[in-house]
Parts: structure tokens; sequence; C-alpha cells
């Protein structure tokens, strides 16, 4: 019924999970697909590097796709950290290899990761979170090879208060430019179930930021868990056909050779 299309493997650097078991998982829960989107954070500044090799990682995963290719469909992809000093370098690499899917996410702002604590050194939180949507703009004006955005409010996820004092009407102006931009650049958005993960009672982004989406036009939505482990493939999923048509989607969207295809969802 569902794809997922945000999975991480040992690919990545901060995950452990053989990819043939977060493939095992998913059969499992009776996906139609999954899309590896390793990452690559280059300039990363926290001591887990963020990288892997283009051509291992398509022989290994092209081997995998292939032996369960009548079980799951498997796309590949990958996860871009942006940062606006990166553009060439993340250009000359996506061109190199035939990926699916690219998630083009916002980790790093001005040399720090919101998941560390030094992130809110001197801010208050609402200067933070504000500071973190600001330079999702910056990424947004100077990168566009990426297919979707992910957890557009991956800031709150490790704030001093989390979400507690966070709400879509707090940032509205900037979020709102946010997604008029994405909308005109012809780029999309992902639903990342990872905040029931996080504990945060919502996804990334939020319901009402979903729907705000939806109002202005945006149509193209990928579905993503965030998984970094078997167990958290999917995650939540029970969820989806609530969230989907509260926000107003009637279909949702996989890539393909970095071609939207919509799926209608039942």
């Amino acid at each position: 019924m569902f794809w997922d299309t945000h999975l991480h493997c040992n690919f990545s650097g901060d995950s452990s999970a053989d990819p043939e078991d977060m493939i095992r998982s998913a059969i499992e829960k009776n996906l139609d697909g999954i899309c590896f989107t390793d990452h690559i954070d280059w300039d990363y500044p926290g001591p887990t590097p963020f990288s892997f090799d283009g051509e291992i990682y398509f022989n290994v995963l092209g081997a995998l796709k292939e032996k369960y290719k009548k079980q799951l469909n498997i796309h590949i992809g990958v996860e871009l950290g942006l940062q606006p000093h990166l553009k060439e370098r993340y250009a000359a690499f996506v061109s190199q290899f035939d990926f699916d899917q690219g998630i083009g996410s916002s980790h790093v702002v001005h040399g720090f990761d919101p998941y560390y604590p030094e992130y809110y050194v001197g801010k208050t939180e609402d200067l933070a979170y504000r500071e973190y949507f600001e330079c999702v703009l910056e990424n947004l004006d100077i990168f566009e090879d990426f297919d979707v955005y992910g957890h557009l409010d991956y800031v709150v996820r490790y704030g001093p208060n989390r979400n507690a004092n966070y709400t879509y009407k707090k940032y509205q102006d900037i979020i709102d430019e946010i997604l008029i931009k994405i909308i005109q650049k012809g780029k999309g958005i992902e639903l990342n179930m990872s905040g029931y993960k996080y504990g945060l009672s919502h996804p990334n982004p939020t319901e009402e930021i979903l729907l705000r989406y939806r109002e202005l036009g945006g149509e193209i939505l990928t579905l993503g868990a965030d998984a970094h482990a078997p167990e958290h493939v999917a995650f939540d999923y029970c969820r989806l056909p609530g969230l989907l048509k509260n926000a107003g989607f009637r279909y949702y969207t996989v890539f393909e050779k970095r071609q939207a295809k919509m799926i209608r969802i039942p």
C-alpha cells in the first residue's frame, strides 16, 4: 500500500543496520517499496563522518535490489545535508550516479547541528528555531539538485523545550516563504514520521504545515520514517491515512530515476 522513501543503513554514519535487514523488515510490514537515502553530509561539525563511496553503495544495494525484486520494489537515493558552500561538490556527486531520489535536508546551521546543545548557546529557543528556518531558505536559494526537502522542522526534535512552545503560526511568515519557494521550484516535501519516534506527537513537519503546503498548491509529498534500524521501518504508518486525508492529499509521491510518480491513496 505505502512506500517508505526515507531510510538509512550502515552506509550512514549514524546507523549500523544491515541493508538486507531493512529490506526484510519492509517485506514483513507489507510495504510496496522502499528507497534507501543514506547520508552525505560533508563538512559535518560533529564526530560522526557522514559519507559513503557511491560505487560501493550502488553495487551493494543494486545486488539486493535484484535479489528481492519479486518481493519488494527497492529504489536507491541519497540524503544531502545541505550547506551553501557545498553546492558544486554536491552537484558533481549527484551527477555521477543514477539516483532515484534526492532528499535535501538542513542538518547544519552556520556550523552547528541543532542536534547538539551548543547550537542553542546564547540564543533564545525562538531565535534558534528562526535561524534554522532562515538556513533552509538560504539552501533553497543556492541548491536545486534534489527532489524533496526533508523534515522541514527538524530543529524541534532537539530544542530545549522541543515542540512544547512550537506552532506553525508562530513562524508562519518564514514557513510560508519556504513552502512557496519549494513549490515554485517544482520540488516537494516529505511527511517524515520520525517525530512520533522522538515523542513529539507530531510528524515532521507538523499537520498544520502539511495542510498549509496543500493549500498553497503543493502536490509532491513523499512518505518516510527516517528509520536507522529495522524496527523503525514504516514507523507508525498506521497514522498515514488520517494524516494525508486531513491535509487534503489524495496522492503521495514516489520518485524513480528522479521522476515523480503519483500514487493514489487507498
